[in-house]
């Protein structure tokens, strides 16, 4: 079992943003960027592209509002898109708001946001769905 499904589960706490029968999205603790949110299938499946088609064309209509949400929650010039996942194995999609395309680069030092910010994002942006 992943930490993927342990989070989907409420076995570890989240700050959600959004859930429905095949996708949970959730705050990223770690983010590169107020707002950087995962999206991911609530079946266990370690690359994305072995996502059956179902949900690999679902994946982008879940995303779509959210991305919504972070655009008018924080200022950018767009949402990126980012699938890496190989830190865990459970396909995941990263919703980061930026300004340049730097903005989506891993090596760089992640956010240390209190969990009061991470309570008013999620507010604000579940605000905005």
């Amino acid at each position: 079992m992943t930490i993927f499904t342990k989070i989907i589960n409420g076995e570890i706490p989240s700050y959600k943003i959004a859930e429905s029968e095949k996708f949970y999205a959730f705050l990223d603790i770690f983010p590169l960027q107020k707002g950087h949110t995962l999206i991911v299938p609530k079946i266990e499946v370690d690359k994305i592209f072995e996502v059956p088609d179902a949900y690999l064309s679902e994946l982008l209509l879940f995303a779509k509002p959210i991305a919504n949400a972070i655009a008018a929650s924080f200022p950018c010039n767009r949402v990126g898109m980012v699938t890496v996942g190989l830190e865990v194995p459970h396909a995941h999609l990263h919703l980061i708001p930026i300004a340049a395309a730097a903005d989506m680069e891993f090596s760089r030092p992640k956010l240390a946001l209190s969990t009061e910010e991470f309570i008013a994002i999620q507010s604000l942006m579940i605000s905005k769905l």
